[in-house]
């Protein structure tokens, strides 16, 4: 049996880190024939710009689509949201790209994230108020957490070919999250939003959108997975979201319901029988961006002129920040992601739009039970969400101690990060498409 070789590409930061840009360079590097996403859902967001100007914001297509012959798998941790497959294979049409649904393939035990599921997670977000999670308002993590709480109502991509199964699990699913809106004290947004949860024939609407894609992506056993994997050539596995947004090791409860490491891949390719050992890459920009809410030490609202043109502060998320470098928060998501052979850095050419960055080498902080000058965050037990938000905590008040010696340029930069990091990067990004990316 033939074993290809694995790299996975592990966001260092909060998101936004430039996995498109990589994933769609790698694959035009190297003979990848298969990116696999083993985390997340829809609301994953990787901008890929191709110097012709095609632009396309890859949720749960890879972001290797616009490479012609590469397959994507949504392997079976991943939320999949079947009609929002469906517009983005819309607007992958519409910017050239005819055959993205041939190329996919979704492992029939992947959940699915129904209307109910983004209602609830609507609702849940803005019964937050004034404390907000910072959820994308896709309901990827309400899908995650009602199959925690139900497993045996849970609907699979695979229980999608049987209508009447699925239509009997989405009533399921629509009732038990009913239970927890059963008040009827909303108003406004959430108003509408709760419209959907006692709403019982949007299921068969939402049904009846389905069989195209089903006929095109019918669901794939791990058997039939596995045996397109063993391939000659190379498998991508495309992280979504960033390690310091990770399930158990981000900080809560500002966080995905998915984990971002590298033993996250080593499960998958196990579970598909890829036994070549997996060469991991870390992901991060050349300064900090944060889309959403939680603590961000490093925030600075005088970088806001950097252009973001496909990041901006609408929607559910809220804010997109920028903020400088963080020697703290690296070291924490080196330590999160696991052992890295390598990193890939992007956006260096922030340097064409400003003199320099600051770089934070420490946090001061007057919370009794830490250090006055913190340079690493302390670690905690495996799965300890109480240990997660003191450090949410701790992050909050922090105030960044900078290095007296500016950032200037981008090998300044890859020097630090170097340091650090005891890691050499392979390629780096110095503009928005592959024709940017050299190697390191």
């Amino acid at each position: 049996m033939i074993e290809p070789r694995l790299v996975s590409l592990l966001g260092l930061g909060f998101g936004d880190c430039g996995k498109g840009v990589f994933t769609d360079a790698l694959c035009r590097r190297w003979p990848v024939h298969t990116v696999i996403r083993f985390n997340g859902g829809a609301q994953a967001g990787h901008n890929v710009v191709l110097p012709d100007g095609r632009h396309h914001t890859f949720a749960q297509f890879s972001a290797g689509t616009f490479v012609p012959g590469v397959k994507t798998l949504l392997a079976a941790p991943v939320v999949v949201h079947p009609t929002a497959l469906l517009i983005e294979d819309a607007h992958l049409r519409a910017v050239g790209v005819g055959d993205a649904l041939t190329r996919l393939h979704i492992d029939q035990r992947c959940r699915v994230n129904t209307p109910f599921h983004q209602a609830a997670g609507r609702l849940r977000e803005l019964r937050r108020g004034t404390l907000p999670h910072g959820s994308c308002g896709v309901g990827v993590g309400e899908t995650v957490r009602h199959a925690l709480q139900h497993p045996d109502h849970v609907l699979r991509y695979g229980d999608l070919a049987r209508p009447a199964l699925a239509m009997q699990k989405l009533e399921t699913i629509r009732r038990d999250l009913l239970q927890d809106f059963a008040e009827a004290d909303e108003a406004g947004v959430a108003q509408a939003e709760r419209k959907t949860l006692v709403n019982p024939a949007i299921a068969e609407r939402w049904l009846s959108a389905l069989p195209d894609l089903l006929g095109e992506v019918p669901p794939a056993s791990p058997a039939e997975i596995a045996e397109r994997l063993h391939q000659a050539g190379t498998v991508l596995f495309e992280g979504a979201q960033g390690v310091l947004l990770d399930e158990w090791k981000g900080f809560h409860p500002h966080t995905t319901w998915s984990s971002i490491n590298a033993d996250s891949v080593q499960a998958v390719a196990a579970d598909y029988g890829l036994t070549r050992r997996i060469e991991h890459l870390g992901i991060l920009r050349a300064y900090l961006t944060r889309h959403g809410h939680g603590p961000m030490p490093t925030f600075d609202a005088a970088l806001s002129h950097l252009p973001e043109p496909h990041n901006t502060s609408d929607g559910w998320q809220g804010q997109f920040r920028r903020g400088h470098p963080d020697a703290v928060l690296l070291r924490y998501a080196l330590a999160a992601a696991g052992p890295l052979d390598g990193l890939l850095v992007s956006h260096l050419d922030v340097f064409d739009h400003l003199e320099a960055l600051r770089w934070c080498d420490a946090y001061r902080t007057d919370q009794a039970e830490y250090p006055e000058l913190i340079t690493e965050l302390p670690s905690g037990a495996p799965q300890d969400l109480a240990h997660q938000a003191r450090l949410t905590s701790l992050l909050a008040g922090a105030r960044p101690e900078y290095s007296t010696r500016m950032i200037s340029s981008a090998q300044d930069f890859l020097g630090r990060v170097k340091e650090v990091a005891s890691l050499s990067p392979w390629f780096c990004s110095y503009g928005p498409t592959f024709s940017t990316v050299r190697e390191g």
